[in-house]
């Protein structure tokens, strides 16, 4: 068992600002105390979570080997 202090991260309060402005604040391991973390993406404008639109990107040509290969299956 490791019997070092600082083992483990400070866990400690930070402030969180949301892409919209809104802010709140949680406990964390990130920066130290009374840092703060400004969002570039949120549960407000992902659309993992507001269900938009995404659009896939082709890179190399992977998609359209991938529509071609599985075209009627679906």
């Amino acid at each position: 068992m490791n019997k070092d202090p600082d083992f483990h991260p400070h866990y400690h309060q930070i402030k969180v600002v949301m892409t919209d402005g809104s802010e709140f604040v949680t406990y964390s391991t990130y920066g130290a105390e009374g840092d703060t973390l400004a969002l570039d993406i949120d549960p407000s404008t992902h659309p993992a979570w507001t269900g938009g639109d995404q659009k896939l990107t082709d890179r190399g040509g992977r998609l359209s080997r991938f529509k071609k290969k599985f075209d009627g299956l679906f």
